[in-house]
């Protein structure tokens, strides 16, 4: 049991990994015209707070044998950082107050949450609070492809939900699951559940309209930044031709 609550804990890893650094192409793409253009940066944001949470809720003074947990979600956090401090920089005036209210925001959360956890609460408690504040953001954080999904039945169309990152969402949520459940952890298990379906939802949807050229997408769409930095309709097809796919 521990052997395999360790194997899916270093292959969760791995999965995760793979999703927080897909937006890279993004933000090169953000850098190089020096514009965030029509991309929202609040995925980011969010990602970043269930990164924080989640580190925090996996270190030993919260919950026991979830190292792994603290590992890529620390790695995560510091990737998302890196993703928010860009995206402000090259962010216009409005949108970069906005987003910087939020990364503010993100770190008070945090803070606030850290904090009660270890001056005011123990044992138990401690890691039900933690882990319901982790459960809560992860399960948004996941949820942030409904809108991508919604536009692929809408449009018959998966050009802005490449199969490699619906892939890698699916694996990545099974994994952790598995890890929960072998580590009697409904705080991990739960939310990578819910990621884990929402992961084989998406693969559905991509093989079902895989082959359809879709209908004509309206200007106002083309800000669908959803799954942790999507990349234009243009750009996708060059991440579904060429082998890439979004916490």
């Amino acid at each position: 049991m521990n052997v395999l609550h360790f194997i899916f804990g270093i292959f969760g890893n791995a999965t995760g990994l793979f999703l927080f650094l897909a937006p890279t192409i993004t933000f090169k793409r953000i850098i190089k015209s020096k514009s965030t253009e029509q991309f929202s940066g609040i995925p980011y944001v969010m990602t970043l707070l269930n990164c924080l949470l989640s580190a925090w809720y996996g270190l030993p003074i919260v919950s026991k044998d979830n190292i792994p947990v603290t590992v890529i979600n620390g790695t995560g956090a510091a990737i998302e950082t890196i993703y928010v401090l860009i995206f402000i920089i090259y962010a216009p005036k409005k949108e970069k107050a906005k987003i910087s209210g939020l990364f503010a925001f993100v770190l008070s959360v945090f803070s606030a949450v850290a904090l009660v956890s270890i001056l005011a609460l123990h044992g138990s408690t401690r890691k039900l609070f933690c882990g319901l504040a982790a459960t809560i953001f992860s399960i948004i954080m996941y949820a942030s492809p409904l809108s991508i999904m919604r536009m692929v039945i809408k449009t018959k169309s998966v050009e802005y939900m490449p199969f490699f990152l619906s892939l890698f969402v699916f694996l990545c949520g099974t994994s952790w699951f598995v890890f929960g459940l072998l580590g009697h952890d409904p705080f991990v298990a739960i939310p990578n559940g819910f990621g884990c379906g929402l992961g084989a939802v998406q693969l559905i949807l991509y093989f079902i309209y895989r082959n359809n050229k879709g209908e004509p997408m309206e200007k106002s769409t083309t800000n669908g930044v959803v799954e942790m930095g999507e990349e234009s309709p243009q750009k996708d097809k060059q991440l579904n031709g060429s082998h890439h796919e979004q916490v």
